[in-house]
This record gives C-alpha cells, sequence and structure tokens, in this order.
C-alpha cells in the first residue's frame, strides 16, 4: 500500500471504515500520524466491528451448542469429517469473544478450560493469549483479538461438504454457531471429492485458516532475467589470468569499450515464464559490475557438480564466547567477507581471505591523486592501516540482520532502533540512515541486481528502498503479525516475506497493494526463505522445524521437509540449484536431493481445484551433519560449491 499525502489517507481510511479493515486500518493510523490527522477519522471502526458480539442468549447453551458441533463433526463419514473439523477452531475462539464482550466472565472460563485443550496442537499458544481476555475492556488493543474480530477465518471446502454443515445446522437449529459462520467464516468452495486428513492439515495452521484459491490466480513471472553473453563480453574485455576464488584484487582493467546490446539483449522474454527486461528499472552495469559478473562466470566454469554422490565439503566457523551477544551473521556473495551483528548495536566485518581491508587515505593524500587513471580505486587505499577486522558503530540497538551488495562496496543493516543503515565498506562509515518503520526491523535484504532492498519490521509491514532515496518506495500491509524475514526473487521483480502469522507471501514490487501469492501450512512463525536458482519454487523454513517448498506457479506446496528437531533459521541453495541445505538450533546441517524433487514435481500433474498431494523430506534426505555443541545462524555456499556454515558455541 503506497500513500501519499494526507486526502489520500483520509479517503482510504473512510473506506476501511465502512468495511471494518480493522488490521490494514492500523497501519493507516500510523501513516496518519505523521500528518496530523484527527483521531476522530479512525477510531471507531472497531466499535463497529464489536458490536457484531452483542448477544441476548442464553451464556449457558455456548457449552452445548459448541459440544453438539463437535459430535455432529465426530459422527461423520470420514469422506467429509477432516474438512469438517476445520470449522471447530473458529467457532471455538468465537464464541469464546461472544462470552467476554457480553461480560459472562464465569461462563467464558469454564467453556476455555473444557474445550481450549481439544485444539490442534499448532493453535495452543493463540488459545493461551486468548485466555488472557477475560474482560470486555482487554480486548480493545489486543492483537489477537482484534485479527479474529476484524477478519473472516478462511476454510477451504468441497460443496458436498458444506451442503452437509448447512443442512445439520438447519435441523438442529443451532443459531449461535449459524451467526458466527455467516458473520466471521468465508468458505472457499470447490468442486469434487473433499480433502483427506494429511491434504487438510498440510495447509492449516495460519493465523486465519488457509489461502483462498483466488488470492494465487494472479499470473507470476517467475522466470529469470535474461543474461548477458559472457564469453562475448569476455572476447572484447580481456581480464588477468585466473585468480584464485579467494584472491580479494582491487585491481581494475583497463577500460574498454562494450557494446550495450551484448550486456542488455533484445527487449522481450526468451523464458516464457520471465518478466520484460524493462518491467523493473535496474541501473546500467558500471564497468566494475561487468568485471565482477565475468569473474563469476569464470568461477562458474570450475565449479563442482553436486549430487547424491558428489556431495559438498563443509567449513564451519564456530564464534566462541559470544552465544548472547551475536544476533546475525552474513557472507559476501563471493564468500571474501563476513559480517558479524552483535546486541551491543555494533558490527564487525571480517575478511576471509589473506587480503586484508584497506582504509581510504586521508584528504590531503586523496587530492594528489590523478583521476584519470585507471586505477584510482586502488590509489585511492592506504595500505598501511590495513586490518583483518573493522567496527561499524553506529546503532542505538542489536543489530538483527546484514546485505552486502554483490560488489561488495556497500553494507546494509538493521536493528532494533527501527532504522537501517547503509555503510561504504570503502570508507568504513554510514552513508544513509533510512527511516520509516515503526518498531524494531528484523530482516533486511539487498536485491540480486543490486539498488533496490527490502525490509520487514515488528510493525506488521515489508518495504522496498532505492539506495538513493531516503523514503520506501513501496509499502506492503497484509500480514497480521510481525514479518520476520523478507527476500528478493532472482529476478528482483518479486519479494517474499514470512510471518509470525504462518504465511508466506508474495509481493510484486509494481505494485503498492495487495499480494499474489499467499501460502498456508506452516504450523509456526517463520524465519528462512530462499528461491530456487530457476526462480519457480520457494523454501520456506520455520518454528515448527519443517523446510516447505511451495511451487509458484500455482501457490501450492508441494513438499513438507521434516527431520529437524528445532527451528530452522538458515536455508541456501548450491550454486547449480541441486541441493538444498538447512541449518537449525538444533545443531545440525541437513543435505536435501532438490534435483530428485524437481524431477518428481515435473511427472506430477497439478490439480488446480484444490491443493496437490504434498511429498515427505524422507526420500529426499542425503546426509545430516551434526555440529558438538553449535547452533546454526547461516549458511552460504561459494561460486565453487564450498558450503559455508556459521554458529555459536553454545557450552550448556
Amino acid at each position: 500500500m503506497s500513500v501519499t499525502n494526507k486526502n489520500d489517507i483520509l479517503a482510504v481510511i473512510q473506506v476501511l471504515k465502512k468495511y471494518n479493515l480493522k488490521d490494514t486500518e492500523n497501519i493507516l493510523k500510523q501513516e496518519a500520524n505523521l500528518y496530523d490527522i484527527p483521531e476522530s477519522f479512525t477510531h471507531d471502526a472497531s466499535d463497529s466491528v464489536l458490536q457484531t458480539y452483542e448477544s441476548g442468549g442464553d451464556p449457558d447453551v455456548y457449552n452445548s451448542c459448541y459440544y453438539e458441533l463437535r459430535k455432529f463433526v465426530d459422527s461423520s463419514l470420514d469422506t467429509f469429517k477432516f474438512e469438517l473439523n476445520m470449522i471447530l477452531y473458529p467457532v471455538f475462539v468465537h464464541m469464546y469473544i461472544e462470552l467476554v464482550y457480553n461480560g459472562h466472565e464465569c461462563q467464558a472460563k469454564e467453556f476455555m478450560e473444557k474445550f481450549g485443550p481439544e485444539q490442534e496442537y499448532y493453535y495452543q499458544d493463540d488459545i493461551k493469549r486468548l485466555s488472557m481476555i477475560t474482560k470486555r475492556s482487554q480486548m480493545r488493543g489486543n492483537d489477537l483479538a482484534d485479527t479474529f474480530r476484524s477478519n473472516e477465518f478462511i476454510i477451504r471446502i468441497s460443496r458436498d461438504t458444506l451442503s452437509l454443515l448447512k443442512r445439520h445446522l438447519q435441523e438442529k437449529k443451532i443459531s449461535i454457531v449459524m451467526n458466527i459462520i455467516n458473520e466471521h467464516l468465508y468458505f472457499d468452495l470447490y468442486e469434487g471429492m473433499a480433502r483427506n486428513k494429511k491434504q487438510c492439515e498440510a495447509t492449516a495452521g495460519s493465523l486465519l485458516g488457509e489461502a483462498r484459491r483466488q488470492d494465487n490466480r494472479i499470473q507470476v513471472y517467475h522466470g529469470l532475467l535474461k543474461e548477458p553473453d559472457y564469453q562475448l563480453i569476455m572476447t572484447q574485455t580481456p581480464l588477468p589470468e585466473d585468480e584464485d576464488e579467494n584472491d580479494f584484487d582491487t585491481e581494475r582493467p583497463k577500460k574498454k569499450k562494450i557494446k550495450k546490446d551484448i550486456l542488455f539483449g533484445k527487449k522481450g522474454r526468451s523464458d516464457p515464464n520471465a518478466p520484460l527486461s524493462d518491467r523493473v528499472y535496474l541501473p546500467q552495469l558500471r564497468e566494475i559490475d561487468i568485471n565482477e559478473k565475468i569473474k563469476v562466470f569464470r568461477e562458474t566454469q570450475k565449479r563442482v557438480s553436486l549430487g547424491p554422490d558428489s556431495l559438498p565439503s563443509v567449513c564451519y566457523y564456530t564464534l566462541l564466547n559470544s552465544l548472547h551477544t551475536v544476533t546475525c551473521a552474513e557472507i559476501a556473495e563471493d564468500s571474501s567477507l563476513i559480517a558479524i551483528g552483535f546486541s551491543d548495536a555494533t558490527i564487525k566485518v571480517w575478511t576471509m581471505t589473506p587480503a586484508k581491508l584497506n582504509e581510504l587515505k586521508s584528504a590531503e593524500q586523496l587530492k594528489e591523486i590523478d583521476t584519470e587513471v585507471d586505477d584510482i580505486l586502488v590509489r585511492m587505499l592506504d595500505e598501511r592501516k590495513a586490518e583483518t577486522s573493522k567496527m561499524l558503530l553506529g546503532h542505538a540497538g542489536p543489530v538483527y540482520n546484514c546485505s552486502f551488495t554483490f560488489d561488495r562496496s556497500l553494507l546494509l543493516s538493521c536493528s532494533e532502533d527501527c532504522t537501517i543503515r547503509l555503510w561504504s565498506l570503502q570508507t568504513w562509515t554510514c552513508l544513509v540512515v533510512y527511516k520509516g518503520h515503526l518498531n524494531p526491523v528484523w530482516d533486511v535484504k539487498f536485491s540480486p541486481h543490486g539498488y533496490y532492498f527490502v525490509s520487514c519490521s515488528h510493525d506488521k509491514t515489508a518495504r522496498v528502498w532505492a539506495t538513493d532515496s531516503p523514503h520506501p518506495l513501496r509499502i506492503f500491509a497484509g500480514h497480521l503479525s510481525d514479518v520476520d524475514v523478507c527476500t528478493f526473487h532472482p529476478n528482483s521483480n518479486y519479494i517474499a516475506t514470512g510471518s509470525s502469522d504462518r504465511t508466506v507471501r508474495l509481493w510484486d514490487v509494481l505494485s503498492g497493494g495487495s499480494h499474489v501469492r499467499l501460502m498456508t501450512g506452516h504450523k509456526g512463525a517463520i524465519y528462512s526463505l530462499v528461491f530456487s536458482k530457476c526462480g519457480r519454487y520457494l523454501a520456506s523454513g520455520s518454528s515448527d522445524k519443517v523446510i516447505n517448498v511451495w511451487d509458484l506457479e500455482h501457490g501450492h506446496l508441494v513438499a513438507s521437509l521434516d527431520g529437524h528437531t528445532s527451528t530452522i533459521h538458515s536455508l541456501c541453495f548450491s550454486r547449480d540449484g541441486t541441493i538444498l541445505a538447512s541449518g537449525a538450533l538444533d545443531c545440525k546441517l541437513k543435505l536435501w536431493d532438490f534435483s530428485k524433487l524437481c524431477e518428481d514435481l515435473n511427472v506430477e500433474s497439478f490439480n488446480v481445484s484444490h491443493n496437490p498431494n504434498v511429498r515427505s523430506g524422507e526420500n529426499y534426505l542425503l546426509r545430516t551433519f551434526p555440529t558438538k555443541k553449535s547452533p546454526f545462524i547461516t549458511l552460504h555456499f561459494s561460486r565453487r560449491n564450498l558450503l559455508y556454515g556459521v554458529g555459536l558455541f553454545n557450552k550448556s
């Protein structure tokens, strides 16, 4: 959602009040504060929503009504039972809220104690939070109560199952349940047989049910942008002899005239699933970028091919005496630098190669340099002040994540202080402070093509920025809880976000509106996301100890890889896309055969009316590497497919 002036905010708030869209309105309230808009424009929407809970009925019949509904579900045929069972939880929640709103505290407590423990295990944390609300006054401002009273709970259900439910409610005349279903539930109908237990559980678990089919109908251009012809460029731009991968050589070749059509090709798409090359503006490649990409191409030719019979070597870095002080770690694309964020608001950058980190010369010395020479960047650096590490100071709270540019000249960091900072890795100073988020910023990532970056926050939004603008270009609002992780698609046209509301969303960077994909199935907060090298698949890791693999073509969950016993904080694809590596807090690294999974998926024909069968992880696990007592915080594949891991040593 992109709002630019006071009149726009006033107009949108009036529409939101009409349709009771409370969660998005909260974001606009925060934006409205910047324009001194009176609170009277925004405060009464929640009151109108709460009025739906007014009831003059007998509070003692809630227990019997819910018991009757549960009994009907349990006695139904197995064909319909599992879809009907998904109705119990939202009905339970709204019955409890209705009892509290109407002042029946004792009956609400009894209702919670009797039926709360029997709800699905992945809803128990929400139920505990809900049980803390015992009075009407406690409902205002409570995120969980606001979410349920302002949004419909979505259930994907077959037409036959819904007909069976309606017939039962009409025969029994259970008006309380009928009112809740009419007011607060949304049934996404489809034709055909009802789903089985495994299919229902695969998409359940999010804060407000499942994704509607219409949420995933917009076309997504998941293909990759057309790459330059590097072999042709190399013939016109000769480079020095091959260097070792870890040689951090800052010397640049003399300028050569490069034809623009070689770099960007003709407008159009060679891949039918790829976006137009000019769909999103990308800056012109500089000579330093061209040389870096040629270096990547040369390294690719020496890359080790991975597979079941050729697993990667693993280099694991253990951070000692830092269990409660290190908050994040990030390795540069060429594996030459590593940035570590600390809880004391500092960032430390180490070199991972023999080459040291240089500083710029003094202003007086810089004046003496000839600006026309080809190796001006080398001459600007003072080798006498070279060190193996550099400290970056500026944040006022713990640093939660970092991100390098492709050419290693810049570093982004985000913090609890609600800001994002852009650092120069040549001057080792802060260049820009980006302010816009209203709460701590959990994650920040550069676009694969540079220039743009995405951030996400406790304020339930993700934002897209450009390095040359102090204000966000797009604000994506829609998640119902913290947005914990974000990342760019390889073609830089989309971003993916994972949230504590247990959903994964895909957004088009050209649109500030709704998502283009909504994917449900995780049973816990999502902390890691990574796109496949082909761009079609998205893998997500969660506190539910499961890795889900999503097909962006249809928005379907196609595989659920289980085996970890703790939260998964890091996912990484090998450079050739054949291996998926996962690292978790259980001190284990697991390697998954992603090429085999893709082969199996290509054979399978998708049922687009509802979710296909989900493949399990036992068929794709290649190997597990345990550490002694070091949980993983990041993973990284080098250009030659060496796998790096970073973790914290835990004495306990």
